[in-house]
């Protein structure tokens, strides 16, 4: 729940005046600031959560990246090697960890996705009696970017396509390679769902639903490829996404520029609408601050774990031998304004639109698909939701506003 918001009242109501609601004369403070205070209180209590997803092709640098986001070691990968074999399915690898800073706790949950977009041929898939998602035979791999990962503390939910209990057992069926992706995100809205409709549910409902997803564009100078723009028009429907160009020292300076400016044009013409969305700005304060940072996306990020000494002080880069690469310094990359995006100033905001509009749009859908009973109108019969209906996006669109006063605390 938002602190600035308050329930509405004669005294103290954020919409202009009106006739029929004159404002009240105070004669004296009664000290209705403090309620700030006791919310901030409870909320240093309780803690916070954030669920992101990374997306894109091994090698691109995802778990150095979120490493250098948070400063700490969430994620821990095996350097490739000739030992280490690339991986043969899409897996969905998630960890959790808890981060504290000044007394603020953030459990912070990051989900990655190796083996999407490595293939040659990224079209069928096949969904065994195993249970996992394997590529067809007649599909080669192009091996020379990928390679294993192991990570420690790691919960493996929904791998592959495991928890939709309608694919039949000892046969195949064909699955698009962005599905568990896309069957994953939903799954978190379903379970979130099945909660919520308990007649007697939980003080708190676990939030595991992705607040943002991170996608990784690889450094090719030219434009988005076509797996690109079939996957993010959907996944923008789904979830809030912030496309990121990978390993941009890869790129000079007018090659990062000229790459930018094709993404974006092919985003305006595939109607892909990213993170942070034009209709959602609020007033024009959000206009003029998300109007600069939709001029910058796809941000072209660098990631880097190690410290290195330049003019005396210790900062986070990439060491060549024409120098060093510092990720916060805006001359070299975008890192901060990724960060700042994601952190600093639109945390909240990520996960407001991912309940009141995103899970609001899924929520909506699969009530209208359920039958009434007979014990009154607000009895529904929401069966479990089957593997297309995770899958498939939702085009339903709900007003942001219509849920603002909802509480994402934990």
């Amino acid at each position: 729940m938002d602190p600035l918001r308050r329930s509405p009242s004669p005294c103290l109501s954020s919409r202009p005046s009106s006739p029929s609601t004159p404002p009240c004369e105070m004669l004296g403070p009664v000290g209705i600031e403090a309620v700030l205070d006791q919310l901030k209180i409870k909320a240093m209590k309780m803690g916070f959560e954030f669920n992101i997803m990374v997306v894109g092709q091994s090698g691109l640098g995802k778990s150095t990246m979120v490493n250098t986001l948070f400063k700490s070691k969430v994620w821990k990968s095996n350097p490739p090697g000739l030992g280490v074999p690339p991986p043969q399915t899409l897996q969905l690898h998630s960890v959790t960890h808890v981060i504290e800073e000044k007394g603020v706790k953030l459990k912070l949950t990051v989900t990655d996705t190796p083996g999407f977009g490595d293939q040659i041929n990224n079209d069928n898939w096949e969904v065994g009696e195993s249970n996992r998602v394997t590529q067809r035979s007649w599909a080669n791999r192009d091996d020379s970017s990928s390679h294993g990962r192991t990570t420690q503390r790691t919960q493996r939910r929904g791998v592959g396509l495991s928890g939709h209990s309608t694919v039949l057992r000892g046969g195949s069926t064909s699955r698009l390679s962005w599905d568990p992706i896309l069957g994953y995100i939903n799954e978190q809205y379903e379970q979130y769902l099945q909660e919520e409709i308990l007649i007697t549910r939980q003080r708190h409902i676990p939030d595991t639903r992705v607040h943002c997803c991170v996608y990784f564009v690889p450094p090719t100078g030219h434009c988005l490829r076509p797996l690109d723009i079939e996957f993010l028009q959907r996944l923008c429907r789904t979830v809030n996404v912030v496309p990121v160009i990978a390993r941009a020292d890869s790129l000079t300076m007018e090659e990062r520029e000229a790459f930018r400016h094709r993404i974006q044009q092919n985003l305006r013409t595939h109607c892909i609408d990213v993170y942070p969305q034009m209709c959602f700005d609020e007033d024009i304060n959000d206009r003029i601050l998300n109007s600069k940072l939709r001029d910058r996306i796809p941000f072209a990020v660098v990631g880097a774990d190690q410290e290195h000494l330049v003019n005396g002080r210790c900062v986070l880069g990439r060491k060549t031998k024409w120098g060093i690469i510092e990720v916060e310094n805006m001359a070299h990359c975008e890192f901060p304004l990724l960060r700042d995006l994601l952190i600093r100033s639109h945390l909240q905001d990520l996960k407001d639109i991912t309940h009141n509009v995103h899970y609001e749009n899924y929520r909506v859908i699969r009530l209208n698909e359920s039958h009434l009973l007979p014990r009154g109108p607000g009895w529904v019969n929401l069966a479990p939701a089957s593997p297309g209906q995770l899958t498939t996006p939702r085009t339903f669109k709900v007003c942001r506003g219509a849920h603002d006063d909802s509480d994402d605390e934990f």
